[in-house]
């Protein structure tokens, strides 16, 4: 059940303006999983601020086990990245939480002049290391999914993205795959299904035949209104449960 609730967990970078995003933005999604309807719940918020003298993006994520899965599995986690939103660059990441097993705190700072990541891990520290960044800058996988909203993609289109997952960048390909209606919590909506691959050399859940999914909303909202997560013990799906909008600023 953890490995489900970590691949959620965001840390990002794009090499152009950010607008996976909007300040003051909320998206809250109710997680199933096997036979347990309400597994969990993921809340995505993105907040503009200032660090440094520059204009960034606060995009955290809390997740959290619920219901009987819950009493089983007691699972919480803070994950929180700062984007320079000029550049769409992931400036760092910091994720803290705990399970039953044990407590999780780490940290990657990006240095994009020297092209190395610092991944320091608080708790295991042994795994505290230097990475080379690889060419192209690395986007976590929920901004990833988020971000195909703005890219009108139709069935067959094809966009890659290097995505970052704790201390691995895995070079994806996302495909447009065709339109589907889905119904959630917020009512039923005409959707396009996003699929990100991993075609050469895969790793990860992509090495064990894992597969993931997003339907953004074809409507003007274009929200990212489903995800999905299978693998081999098991399928979480991700429904959007509420929303909240960017709030509307009057002229003066």
């Amino acid at each position: 059940m953890k490995k489900l609730f970590l691949l959620f967990l965001p840390c990002l970078v794009f090499a152009a303006p950010f607008t996976a995003f909007h300040d003051g933005e909320s998206f809250t999604y109710r997680v199933s999983f096997a036979i347990f309807s309400k597994a969990g719940e993921i809340t995505i918020t993105a907040h503009d601020q200032k660090q440094d003298g520059i204009d960034v993006m606060r995009v955290t994520t809390d997740t959290q086990s619920r219901g009987i899965v819950r009493s089983l599995y007691a699972f919480d986690n803070k994950a929180e990245v700062v984007i320079d939103k000029s550049t769409g660059r992931m400036l760092n990441v910091k994720e803290s939480g705990a399970d039953p097993n044990r407590a999780t705190d780490t940290e990657i700072a990006f240095n994009y002049i020297t092209r190395m990541a610092t991944y320091t891990d608080r708790v295991r520290t042994e795994r505290s290391v230097e990475i080379p960044i690889p060419d192209g800058d690395p986007v976590d996988l929920i901004s990833a999914l988020v971000q195909t909203r703005d890219w009108k993609l139709k069935p067959g289109d094809k966009r890659d993205l290097l995505v970052q997952f704790g201390r691995d960048f895995l070079p994806l390909t996302i495909t447009a795959e065709g339109y589907e209606e889905v119904r959630t919590p917020l009512g039923t909506y005409q959707t396009l299904v996003m699929v990100p691959r991993m075609e050469k050399d895969p790793r990860g859940v992509f090495k064990k035949g894992g597969e993931i999914k997003v339907w953004i909303s074809q409507d003007r909202s274009n929200l990212p209104v489903k995800m999905q997560l299978k693998l081999n013990f098991g399928s979480a799906t991700l429904l959007l449960s509420e929303y909240e909008t960017p709030p509307i600023v009057s002229a003066k």
